[in-house]
């Protein structure tokens, strides 16, 4: 299953990106590094550059349709830019109403509210967001790794990069079960 990986040209917290990425291989499925615009990304430790990665495909030139997940890593930079572009906030939607998993760790909710797909679900995330999450009709909990399903998908999300082995665990096994689902299992 190929899984998308949705990020600006620059601002991702490299270590939100390569542990899921290596969890998402690890697994058997297929990363693909969805942006904005073609080239590279530049990731970043913090505020600090760090390395780049090259994108795959353009947010205009793909759709849900081809994925099976979406995973957005945060980074402060990296969703306040994506929310900012039209493309990127449809693309998160449709996996929405494809009922396709999403996955967002730390400031990535920030896409799913611009996206306004969290009303009724609750959700984690880096702290200074949940005023946003309330505020579009989320409930906001303080937990390593939130898993909640409102049909027709299933949202994992979780706090920060000391919560990604758990959440990198949580969302291959609802990245599995969605799947199965698929294929008729």
């Amino acid at each position: 299953m190929q899984i998308a990986f949705l990020m600006a040209p620059e601002g991702v917290e490299q270590i939100e990106l390569t542990e899921p990425w290596e969890a998402v291989t690890d697994s058997g499925d297929k990363p693909r590094l969805v942006s904005t615009r073609p080239g590279l990304v530049q990731a970043f430790h913090h505020l600090d550059k760090a390395d780049t990665f090259p994108v795959d495909q353009v947010v205009t030139e793909t759709s849900a349709d081809e994925y099976g997940a979406l995973v957005l890593p945060g980074g402060v930079a990296n969703p306040d830019a994506l929310r900012m572009n039209k493309d990127a906030v449809a693309f998160v939607r449709a996996f929405f109403y494809a009922g396709k998993p999403v996955a967002a760790i730390c400031h990535a909710p920030w896409m799913l509210v611009e996206a306004d797909v969290v009303r009724g679900r609750t959700l984690s995330s880096w702290p200074s967001l949940r005023t946003d999450i309330r505020n579009a009709g989320g409930e906001w909990e303080d937990e390593q790794v939130s898993i909640c399903t409102v049909a027709p998908s299933t949202l994992i999300t979780s706090r920060k990069p000391a919560d990604l082995k758990a959440f990198c665990a949580a969302f291959i096994a609802e990245f599995a079960k969605a799947a199965d689902v698929a294929a008729g299992s």
